[in-house]
């Protein structure tokens, strides 16, 4: 039996893990003539296609997959030897606060260095990374909310059936599902991915795996730390894959007018006439 864990918890990571990046190949269009391109620039893509729909389904066949295993998966995380070892303590922390709320900070920072050294993609990196976040974490605060579901610790790993109608909104201990430490991880890693490869089209199948890899780290500290069942986690990774995927490809297709003026326009460090310094930005709303 115990071997049994091993093998689902390897089967677990390795799904989250990978499923994204195979879902984005599989998704992902192939090269078109420079004719057929000019064509195609003319009609604006839509946000959600068929093939979209697909990668949605694989992601129900592994929420799906993970319910029966919440229990056991759960208890084996929690296990006095594994909460023993300090290695996985300290780097379980870590790699929470890389996705909350390291993710705000490091998007923002990205965006910030962007702007002032106007090196664009680190800019759009940035920018586009922490409004995935901002959307995905939306998607979540509201699921926690309505799903309502108790925490593995509540009921001592227990009882991962436990849902209560909107009880998330005045309960903590009943915001469960979705993860958003998840959901803020894996909305940063798809931004990323989706943006580096829109300038280097080979580049999803190695950033991919170390972003991937990274966010379903995050996802395993969450269930480590008796906070999530599996599939909290399964769940998170779909709500911040797609709003990473969709708010990159919608963002170059059809900008907004808030994407312009972050985007554009004119930012600079400049002196005051009191001797102080302002950030200053110039262009049009």
């Amino acid at each position: 039996m115990k071997g049994m864990v091993h093998f689902r918890i390897r089967s677990l990571i390795t799904a989250v893990c990978l499923l994204p990046c195979a879902a984005r190949g599989m998704l992902s269009q192939p090269a078109l003539p420079a004719k057929a391109r000019a064509d195609s620039a003319k009609v604006p893509a839509p946000l959600f296609t068929t093939k979209d729909a697909v990668a949605a389904t694989l992601f129900g066949i592994g929420l799906v997959a993970m319910f029966p295993l919440d229990e056991r998966l759960a208890k084996h995380l929690t296990n006095p030897g594994a909460q023993a070892n300090k290695f996985f303590k300290n780097a379980s922390t870590g790699v929470e606060w890389i996705a909350s709320p390291g993710a705000y900070v490091i998007g923002g920072s990205l965006y910030a260095v962007g702007r002032l050294g106007h090196f664009e993609r680190i800019a759009d990196l940035g920018w586009h990374g922490t409004e995935a976040v901002f959307v995905a974490d939306a998607v979540t605060y509201a699921l926690k909310g309505i799903n309502g579901r108790a925490r593995p610790f509540v009921s001592n790993d227990t009882n991962p059936h436990n849902f209560k109608l909107f009880g998330g909104f005045s309960n903590s201990d009943r915001q469960s599902f979705p993860s958003g430490h998840a959901t803020s991880a894996f909305a940063a890693a798809a931004a990323v991915t989706a943006e580096t490869g829109t300038w280097w089209p080979k580049s999803t199948w190695v950033v991919g795996p170390l972003m991937y890899g990274g966010a379903t780290m995050v996802g395993l500290s969450r269930m480590y730390h008796n906070k999530h069942w599996a599939s909290d986690v399964v769940l998170g990774a779909a709500i911040g894959t797609f709003s990473g995927w969709k708010i990159v490809q919608y963002a170059h297709a059809h900008p907004t007018p808030l994407d312009k003026a972050m985007l554009g326009g004119h930012v600079a460090v400049l002196p005051t006439a009191d001797g102080q310094w302002a950030l200053t930005w110039t262009g049009e709303w």
